[in-house]
């Protein structure tokens, strides 16, 4: 395998076949050409694989799929819509909290490090790995995609009641690859602003723990 990062050893298992695949040496090649030519690339290289470190392959219960990583300094910290406690929490993130606040009746301290959900079994996945520097989507077509599908498929064919939480027309246009009689798939609006609020109301904070206890696993503590 080409990085040099952290791999939680189950993930190392269950994507064992795609390090060997043409597309993830051309991806590999790709990022080390652009460092090497000086470009800035979020995540840091230790934090490209930080969903699967946090969340092994027995403990997803839930999904979260978001893009890319964020392309601001500091933010990318290998988990979706997650950013360091020292940034400031994204407009995303702030509404999805907004949404936690109105479905379950808590309150978040605003907190803007998921590091706590991905603990309980949320992966945190983007479908993009990394992106260069202030250039959104910039490495969406450079096979991360066929890497982040292949992860999908294999939680759909390996594991039973995982809840996939699809966020706009993006995330949604990966059902395709979730088997829908095995697992439970809740879809929404993107919690972004230029979404006009329409992710809110969902309450997919409260029917995931619903389904999840339902399953006779433990519901997710929300709450940051």
């Amino acid at each position: 395998m080409s990085f040099n990062v952290k791999i939680e050893p189950s993930w190392k298992e269950a994507l064992a076949p795609e390090f060997e695949k043409p597309y993830f040496s051309a991806l590999s090649g790709f990022l080390h050409s652009e460092k090497a030519a000086g470009k800035v690339i979020y995540p840091p290289g230790s934090a490209i694989f930080k969903c699967f470190e946090l969340t092994p392959v027995d403990r997803v219960k839930v999904v979260i799929l978001g893009q890319d990583p964020y392309h601001g300094p500091g933010q990318a910290m290998g988990l979706s819509f997650s950013v360091p406690q020292s940034v400031q929490a994204p407009p995303s993130l702030k509404n999805i909290f907004r949404e936690i606040e109105s479905d379950l009746g808590i309150h978040m301290s605003g907190s803007p490090d998921l590091t706590p959900w991905a603990r309980q079994g949320v992966l945190l996945l983007n479908t993009s790995l990394t992106v260069e520097a202030g250039a959104p989507m910039s490495h969406s077509r450079i096979g991360w995609a066929e890497f982040t599908d292949a992860v999908i498929r294999y939680l759909s064919d390996n594991k039973e009641g995982i809840v996939f939480l699809l966020w706009g027309r993006f995330a949604q246009g990966k059902k395709a690859l979730i088997d829908t009689s095995r697992h439970h798939v809740l879809e929404a609006a993107h919690p972004s602003p230029l979404a006009g609020g329409a992710f809110f109301g969902c309450r997919h904070f409260s029917k995931t723990n619903e389904y999840l206890i339902n399953e006779g696993k433990s519901p997710i503590n929300w709450q940051l």
